[in-house]
């Protein structure tokens, strides 16, 4: 048995392991909900997990979504899952990476997320000014709502994010 990580899209039989793996990753917070409805609900969802031999050690979503003025595609970045014991083994680097990888290309030349600023700035995601998240961030996370350009040349996108419904509950974008 390989302990060397390959990451694969999600497939049904994922469920109870992703389950799983949500609840030790995010003790005080459950995800897990979310990540059920986006991927029952969001048919074009890029969904991905990191399997260590037999084990489910992270997962990824990408979520597509609509820049409301411009009616341009974009993806959402999150929940981004490792299991806590495999926390500080890049595997949370190869998920990204991964994920932007597939994402070149397509109709998404652009990611957005919600986190920490320290983290997610290693894979050049910059503060975000032109897409303007689906309800009104505290001052103290302006720095936290990020974006990065996968295609060189991209057209800037500007007008309110309009992701699916699985991702409207203010529990998910507010303290």
């Amino acid at each position: 048995m390989s302990n060397e990580p390959r990451i694969r899209e999600t497939v049904a039989g994922d469920e109870a392991a992703l389950t799983a793996l949500y609840k030790k990753s995010f003790p005080d917070e459950d995800l897990t909900p979310l990540m059920k409805r986006l991927l029952a609900e969001v048919p074009d969802i890029l969904s991905l997990v990191a399997m260590i031999g037999e084990e489910c050690a992270g997962h990824i979503l990408f979520t597509p979504c609509t820049v409301e003025e411009s009616g341009h595609r974009v993806a959402l970045l999150g929940p981004l899952a490792v299991a806590p014991p495999r926390q500080g083994q890049g595997l949370g680097k190869m998920l990204i990476r991964n994920g932007f990888s597939r994402l070149s290309g397509t109709d998404l030349p652009q990611v957005l997320v919600l986190g920490d600023p320290a983290f997610y700035g290693r894979f050049g995601f910059l503060p975000e000014t032109s897409i303007i998240p689906p309800y009104d961030l505290p001052a103290a996370w302006a720095a936290a709502w990020q974006s990065v350009t996968l295609a060189e040349g991209a057209m800037t996108r500007a007008g309110i994010l309009r992701p699916p419904a699985a991702w409207l509950s203010q529990s998910l974008w507010l303290p």
